[in-house]
């Protein structure tokens, strides 16, 4: 039998006021250790989900359960989002703080941790993925690359059982993308990302799935697991093998 679902969402309809729903009846299932990745293009509701998921959206019907538990108001949200890292498409989202070990900390402070124990973690992180020297860096004066890696840092340092992954890679150069292929392999996790580049989702995950006319479907096109330049340059494309 199948371990049960970290996410789950059944018969999701989500959108914005005003417009007709982007989300019309999806449904969604993340199981433990499996990576999904999600494509589709603009404006068909890949982001929606993502903050549906997150409660940072609220939907007009529909269930989510996260981590067995329906999610019925803001107080189910946040207990869950201490269990889940979502990486914000764009990095200065998620940094706010004076330093980077203050950023980095400020997720375990937030989930219980004393400040020595959240600095502690804080460091141990920044460690792992290479960025020690970065702590007392003003996180604005960083490269985009170098914010991305950071922000990865502030969600890994939480120790979440699922990472939920937007454009993680939107307007990073080869070496930054290929650094975080390597740290994303490196890691125990489940994960749900959305991506324009099905090159680098067939690196980071088993399975893909295209949202069309407000549902999830699996892809027909499996993305090859290989990084190479066009002479169009480094575009997001597919090949039919």
């Amino acid at each position: 039998m199948s371990a049960a679902p970290l996410i789950e969402v059944k018969g999701l309809v989500c959108g914005y006021p005003g417009r007709n729903p982007v989300l019309r009846g999806l449904d969604l299932a993340l199981r433990p250790g499996q990576r999904a990745g999600l494509v589709g293009p603009n404006g068909c509701g890949k982001t929606t989900l993502l903050f549906a998921i997150m409660g940072l959206l609220q939907p007009q019907a529909g269930e989510i359960r996260l981590f067995g538990t329906t999610m019925q108001g803001p107080k189910d949200f946040a207990e869950a989002r201490l269990r889940l890292g979502f990486l914000f498409q764009h990095a200065d989202d998620q940094l706010f703080s004076p330093t980077v070990l203050d950023d980095v900390a400020f997720g375990p402070l937030n989930q219980g941790l004393s400040r020595r124990d959240a600095r502690k973690r804080a460091e141990e992180t920044l460690d792992l993925l290479g960025l020690a020297d970065f702590a007392q860096r003003t996180p604005y004066r960083l490269s985009g690359g170098e914010q991305k890696l950071v922000a990865l840092a502030t969600i890994l340092a939480m120790r979440p059982e699922v990472l939920i992954l937007d454009e993680p890679t939107t307007g990073l150069d080869l070496a930054t993308k290929a650094r975080i292929v390597e740290l994303l392999n490196g890691l125990d996790l489940a994960i749900l990302a959305v991506s324009h580049e099905p090159d680098f989702l067939s690196q980071i995950t088993a399975s893909l799935f295209s949202l069309r006319d407000g549902r999830l479907r699996e892809s027909a096109v499996a993305p090859h697991a290989h990084v190479h330049v066009h002479a169009e340059g480094d575009l997001p494309h597919s090949h039919d093998d």
